[in-house]
């Protein structure tokens, strides 16, 4: 019969295990972080809720996106904060926090829909309490200072959607229409962009990230941040003086944020401002400036922002981003 006699582990295997173990938790973390839940696709018959969660809407103006949604055979409710008036804002930052969590909350609500932007979402952010969406996801839609909640979604490991506002609907184009609908209900989405001089050639393939360059540059130390690695970056803006996007993208490069992603997607940048003694750049060639020593693929004029062709792109998703001669495409997974 042969005894098998038991010996006291040494220094070096517990060492070795060690490793091993903290490599399988790593790895298991960053698998963890790499997976982004997609709430559920809206049906016919589901409830959209319009709420406000930075600059007030007091005027009577969202019968256009109301019936938009009906058309779409959805149903609508309108929050508490509409009609709201704290000097900018809709409401106190509490107010607004709460109408917000009362849709988060909802189980009957599939969808939120944020009526403008401007500023204040990150005065509320932090409010909010996302233990019930995590067990019932829905989407989060909107842009600009919306910004704010698709990254802190985005680091809670949920998607979310950049896309017309109520406010923005009534000017918006048909395919910025169409793009929002084919989105929500769970259609494919391809983009074509036509060939620009300034594109870097490439293919790329990884999550979406981004939204308002300057909510992204706030952001950055906080807990909403972004993730960069290896992701496909989007930016936009709108209103900002020309040395502003060049500080805004010079604390990208410094951050680690440019050296890390595989991609970038430039949307419009609107009402760009200049000061007496010119920057010398404009937007697009500040980006190009600051970005031309990565080797990734760059796609400018993409039709996404604070234009009326304004399409709806789909953040925390896999896309592939190629970028050739004749244009480019970005393709959602």
């Amino acid at each position: 019969m042969n005894y098998y006699t038991f010996k006291q582990p040494t220094r070096h295997s517990i060492f070795y295990w060690l490793l091993f173990l903290i490599f399988v938790l790593e790895t298991s973390y960053s698998q963890a972080q790499t997976t982004m839940i997609t709430p559920p696709y809206l049906q016919k018959g589901d409830t959209v809720a319009l709420v406000a969660t930075a600059r007030k809407n007091i005027d009577n103006n969202l019968q256009p996106a109301i019936d938009l949604l009906h058309s779409w055979g959805l149903e609508v409710v309108i929050g508490k904060t509409i009609g709201l008036d704290n000097n900018q804002l809709a409401g106190t930052d509490e107010q607004r926090a709460a109408d917000f969590q009362t849709q988060l909350d909802n189980p009957n609500i599939k969808a939120i829909w944020c009526v403008k932007g401007g500023y204040g979402t990150v005065r509320m952010v932090d409010l909010l309490d996302f233990t019930k969406f995590k067990m019932n996801p829905k989407w989060i839609v909107g842009f600009s200072d919306v910004t704010v909640l698709h990254s802190h979604l985005n680091t809670l490991g949920f998607q979310s959607l950049h896309a017309i506002m109520p406010l923005t609907a009534p000017r918006a184009t048909p395919q910025a229409i169409t793009s929002l609908k084919k989105a929500l209900f769970g259609e494919s989405l391809s983009y074509q962009v036509a060939a620009f001089s300034k594109n870097i050639i490439g293919t790329a393939t990884g999550r979406l990230v981004g939204g308002n360059l300057s909510i992204l540059y706030s952001l950055f130390g906080s807990t909403s941040a972004i993730d960069c690695t290896d992701k496909i970056l989007f930016i936009e803006d709108l209103d900002e003086y020309l040395y502003h996007i060049d500080r805004m993208m010079m604390n990208l490069k410094r951050n680690g944020c440019l050296e890390s992603i595989k991609g970038i997607v430039v949307g419009s940048m609107t009402k760009m401002k200049d000061n007496d003694v010119p920057w010398g750049k404009n937007a697009i060639e500040i980006i190009e400036d600051v970005t031309q020593k990565y080797n990734i693929p760059i796609l400018y004029n993409f039709p996404a922002g604070h234009i009326q062709d304004n399409r709806a792109l789909i953040l925390g998703r896999m896309v592939t981003l190629d970028v050739q001669e004749k244009g480019g495409t970005l393709t959602f997974e």
